[in-house]
């Protein structure tokens, strides 16, 4: 009997436009990794507003729904500079501030999944995009290239499989 796989992961995420993706890889290639460092394809560059973890195909629907139904949020810019080292070898370039409507779209975001009975993290929300893993050793670079991403006020449900990488199963602005 074969064992079924695991269910996929969700999360929400700001998923950026390609200008802004490709600003991000900048970014991580201004970065000195150590051997064994496992950078963040450019592909997969985001920001993760909200991870869910697995959630059972049965519930997507609902969980999709309510998305939709959420109040719009205004569009916002993120200005990045900030590259950080965090516990665990996790190498991130976070923006200067986090901007009001950001927080906002997080805060309406974390009350839809509240309803819904799925988890929602205690942490406060640090806003990052996450460049490299296992990069304890990492050289932080003392600057990066400027770069502002404009965000429509969008965002995606993402899927994250074993082995797969991340796909955006719905964008919602």
């Amino acid at each position: 009997m074969a064992i079924p796989a695991p269910a996929p992961r969700l999360f929400l995420a700001l998923w950026p436009d390609d200008a802004s993706r490709q600003a991000l890889a900048q970014w991580r290639d201004h970065w000195t990794l150590p051997a064994g460092a496992a950078p963040t394809r450019t592909e997969n560059l985001h920001l993760t507003l909200h991870f869910l973890g697995p959630v059972a195909a049965d519930r997507r629907d609902a969980l999709i729904a309510a998305l939709a139904e959420r109040p719009a949020t205004e569009p916002f810019t993120l200005t990045f500079g900030i590259a950080q080292l965090w516990p665990g070898g996790i190498a991130v370039v976070c923006p200067l501030a986090a901007p009001a409507p950001l927080e906002r779209l997080h805060a309406r975001l974390a009350d839809v999944l509240r309803r819904l009975g799925l988890p929602v993290e205690e942490r406060p929300f640090r806003p990052h995009v996450t460049l490299a893993r296992k990069a304890a050793r990492a050289e932080v670079p003392a600057q990066g290239p400027a770069m502002e991403w404009k965000v429509d006020g969008g965002f995606a449900l993402v899927e994250s499989a074993a082995g797969q990488g991340y796909r955006a199963l719905r964008r919602f602005n």
